[in-house]
């Protein structure tokens, strides 16, 4: 295990090459969230994930039939969206959401923590969040908690909410929702890899908000490989959120 300086001096210096690409692609979640999506949309953007083989497309819930019609008989996993963007505090709504979007075909659900009364300083409501998540999550689901690292900045916070997760069952922690100013950053991200670590590595890591560039995942990758080693990444275990990352690597790979 590397030092914390060194591990993130070398993330920071980390360039893309075509090795970097292809991990990164296989990893990748291409998603579309924005307010103007429709289920034609979707389907598109289906079509793009299963011609580049990355790991899953994430839609609004109204469209995970369109996107998983396309990618049936595919690898890649349809995720969609429940208690987002602004992490309700009313956590059995937002465990109905994700059951429903369950129900209507997808593979994963990324669900928002409780923001309020996290800031707040209330970490026991992120376990009991996903708790009654993943009650409701059927075998072979995939439950993603998004942390909104930027809103929550206090590293011990951050920590003691991915903690709460991660004892509670989470499957995958992420970064953020991409939709406020501050989305992922080395910093965070280290932050939930290191209690990742203390989980023996059973826990996954999505990382989203922010990122554009190849050499920004390179980064990402070459921070995961410092404190999991270098066979954790897979796309079981980690995804970069971001559909604007697509064409930088594929010009690299």
């Amino acid at each position: 295990m590397r030092s914390e300086n060194e591990r993130m001096e070398r993330a920071r210096a980390a360039v893309a090459d075509g090795l970097a690409a292809r991990r990164a692609m296989a990893c990748l979640d291409l998603t579309a969230l924005g307010e103007s999506e429709d289920a034609a949309g979707a389907a598109r953007l289906a079509v793009g994930a299963k011609a580049a083989g990355v790991a899953a497309v994430c839609v609004w819930p109204a469209f995970v039939a369109a996107a998983k019609q396309v990618l049936a008989g595919s690898d890649v996993r349809v995720a969609t969206v429940a208690n987002f963007p602004d992490g309700d505090d009313d956590i059995a709504k937002a465990a109905d959401e994700v059951a429903r979007a369950f129900a209507a075909g997808a593979d994963e659900v990324d669900v928002v923590a409780p923001l309020t009364a996290l800031q707040d300083g209330d970490v026991g409501l992120v376990g009991e969040l996903v708790q009654l998540c993943k009650a409701r999550t059927p075998q072979g689901g995939t439950l993603k908690l998004i942390l909104e690292t930027g809103l929550l900045a206090e590293p011990p916070l951050i920590t003691a909410a991915a903690r709460a997760a991660v004892m509670a069952g989470v499957d995958m922690l992420k970064t953020s929702t991409g939709k406020v100013p501050v989305g992922a950053t080395l910093e965070a991200a280290a932050l939930l890899l290191d209690v990742i670590a203390e989980a023996g590595g059973r826990v996954g890591l999505k990382v989203s908000g922010g990122l554009r560039t190849a050499d920004q995942a390179a980064g990402y990758l070459a921070l995961c490989d410092a404190v999991m080693g270098p066979d954790w990444v897979t796309p079981r275990t980690f995804r970069l959120g971001a559909s604007s990352l697509l064409d930088a690597l594929e010009a690299r790979r």
